[in-house]
């Protein structure tokens, strides 16, 4: 039997029982033996937070204010934009892609700052960061208000039980809407089940860019104090059991070619030190012994060596070689497992495969199976959202994600690695039941000007897509949700751009798995083919011009198979981009050939991963990206249409 006294905050349970408190008075823990363990009591010197929000609503801004204004950089010293954005990916794309700690001091309080990601793509990041933070900021931008991935990464905070403090940003903006938009995160709060402690938030009003916040939209303060005082005063200091046992859930995993794997996460109970003997606890619950070799925490932007650290505390551990994401560090002599991590399962997938073209080893350095399958395997040790699967063919593996974003992006930087390889035309995972194949479905936020709205809902209808709601804006603007089957959505940014002019936005979010939706034909063009192998020529590029539009360039090599651009038809054409003009004796003024060309189209990884036929394969290089034929001869290729016609 259990026997709870709320007011003692003390448990007595069978050997073994993994017990569930409301977070406010207890964590989840899981008692050996029958022994009682000792209460557990706010650390009132630290607060762990996250910054949760949609896409560009200004998280990382926010935090460059608050490193700066608690004084982590000179007075003089220089310092860039988004400090927290590191990867060279993430300044590129102006998005935040993996999650990262840093910590201030204010009024004698650490506050352990961890930045999200806005893209639901990257959900898997948000998801484990939920384990290591007491609360969260929400950030809202003041005119657009809360968005699709708002409510994904406040789904997460409010389920984990962990109390939130609304920041309205952006309120400089001539558009601002702050009275609309609080209510409206109200209305989300309630929408996703939110306790009435959780919907009673504080708010605050900010200006990231100039570090300006107050609890007034009209009256903001010279400095971003509201938000830290509302910070320690409203977000609940970390509940630990000091006297018990080391417990430590692994979150975050990080690489040092000095000290090896760097595990991140919260210690729950207890202390840990450097040197001291632990055990490494997998989710399977199988045992290792392994020994701490340093003990980090974090201070500003960097992590600080220390010789002992107590439970409340973000720390990083190195020493445990094995060590993976969702394990737990504990006691030797008292070893308490906490509930692993769990994220929710990926939809889409790809086959990543040793490339085999002709061209194959000119510009990689990575080439080999064994190092595609070490590098794949090695990004599940720190992507919890992604799964590898090896097929039967030794050079081929698919990898799953959440979406085409989160696997481009796995894609691109591996190809800044230095790997060469090759992958497939995206495609959903389905699943079976007994009542017949079950598919992922998306829904899909879509604002558009009334102008487009035919062409747009006319595009969404030929994808399957159910519309659910529509309503006007003040300003003309259209806002329409859907519901879409995740296959009808791959491919459907570049054609959505330009039905719209490029003024078109959408959000999808992941609504859950439901009935097959029927074939979606979307076939409305084939493709050039290339020939022969040799060097693009201006002369026929130009007599081929109206067959479609070209994604080469003359003087580019390409080889038999490759793909050259889009065909006008929906059928493939075979061309001969080689073919140079015959020389003769005969002199004639020269022609600019090269100003009479259309200019070909230029293909970004995700332009290029979205041209992909079914029966095509994305060669990936450090340098260049082609589109090639799966079958490269194309006798081959007419034998096998066919015989699937037949």
């Amino acid at each position: 039997m259990l026997g709870v006294d709320v007011g003692r905050a003390f448990l007595c349970v069978r050997p073994l029982e993994r017990i569930i408190v409301n977070q406010i008075t207890m964590e989840s823990i899981i008692v050996e033996n029958g022994v009682t363990p000792t209460p557990l009591a706010p650390r009132a010197d630290i607060r762990n937070v996250a910054i949760i929000a949609h896409v560009d609503h200004g998280k990382t801004t926010l935090v460059d204010g608050m490193l700066r204004q608690t004084k982590v950089f000179r007075d003089n010293q220089q310092v860039m934009d988004r400090i927290m954005d590191s990867n060279d990916l993430e300044r590129e794309r102006g998005i935040t892609i993996l999650a990262k700690n840093t910590s201030v001091e204010y009024k004698g309080v650490t506050i352990n700052i961890v930045d999200t990601p806005g893209h639901a793509d990257f959900g898997g990041e948000v998801e484990r960061i939920m384990h290591m933070v007491d609360g969260v900021l929400l950030l809202v931008d003041a005119v657009e208000g809360p968005m699709p991935q708002t409510r994904f990464v406040l789904r997460q905070a409010l389920q984990k039980g962990l109390k939130a403090i609304v920041v309205v940003n952006k309120i400089d903006r001539p558009a601002a809407r702050p009275d609309h938009v609080v209510n409206a995160t109200f209305d989300l709060f309630v929408d996703l089940g939110a306790t009435d402690e959780q919907a009673d938030f504080p708010v605050i009003y900010t200006n990231a860019l100039d570090g300006t916040a107050g609890v007034s939209p009209e009256e903001l303060g010279p400095s971003l104090e509201p938000l830290f005082d509302t910070i320690l005063d409203y977000l609940p200091p970390p509940m630990v059991d000091a006297l018990g046992p080391t417990q430590m859930l692994v979150a975050t995993i990080e690489y040092s070619s000095y000290v090896g794997k760097i595990a991140i996460g919260r210690l729950r109970g207890g202390k840990i030190r450097t040197g001291q003997q632990i055990v490494r606890i997998d989710p399977s619950g199988a045992l290792e012994a392994a020994k701490v070799t340093q003990v980090y925490t974090f201070l500003n932007l960097q992590r600080v060596p220390q010789s002992e650290a107590a439970a409340g505390s973000i720390l990083a551990v190195a020493g445990i070689e094995n060590v993976g994401i969702g394990d737990t560090l504990a006691d030797p002599n008292d070893p308490r497992p906490l509930p692993p991590i769990t994220v929710e399962e990926p939809t889409v997938r790809m086959t990543f495969a040793v490339n085999d073209s002709p061209f194959a080893g000119r510009e990689g350095q990575y080439l080999t199976s064994r190092q595609l399958r070490a590098r794949l395997f090695g990004e599940l040790e720190r992507n919890v959202a992604l799964r590898v699967e090896e097929t039967d063919r030794a050079n081929e593996f698919i990898v799953s994600g959440r979406g085409e974003l989160h696997l481009a992006i796995l894609i691109e930087t591996m190809r800044r690695e230095g790997y060469e390889f090759s992958v497939s035309r995206p495609e959903v995972i389905y699943k079976d039941s007994p009542d017949g194949l079950l598919e992922p479905v998306e829904q899909v936020f879509v604002e558009v000007a009334q102008d487009y709205l035919g062409a747009v809902q006319e595009m969404l209808g030929r994808r399957r897509a159910i519309m659910q709601t529509i309503h006007y804006g003040e300003d003309g603007t259209i806002y329409c949700t859907y519901l879409a089957p995740t296959r009808g959505l791959l491919g459907f940014r570049q054609p959505f751009l330009t039905a719209t002019r490029g003024t078109g936005i959408f959000h999808t979010l992941f609504h859950g798995y439901e009935s097959f939706a029927g074939e979606i034909s979307l076939q409305d063009s084939g493709a050039l083919v290339a020939l022969e192998t040799g060097t693009v020529a201006s002369y026929a590029l130009l007599n081929l011009q109206q067959r479609g539009e070209f994604i080469v360039r003359p003087g580019e090599e390409v080889y038999a198979g490759q793909v050259v651009g889009k065909h006008i038809r929906d059928e493939e054409l075979v061309v001969n981009v080689c073919k140079a003009k015959q020389l003769t004796n005969f002199r004639e003024k020269p022609s600019g050939l090269t100003e009479m060309l259309t200019p070909p189209r230029e293909l970004s990884l995700d332009d290029a991963i979205q041209y992909l036929g079914t029966d095509d394969l994305l060669e990936v290089t450090p340098v260049s990206l082609r589109i090639r034929k799966k079958t490269l001869n194309h006798e081959q290729r007419q034998r096998a249409r066919r015989a699937q016609k037949g």
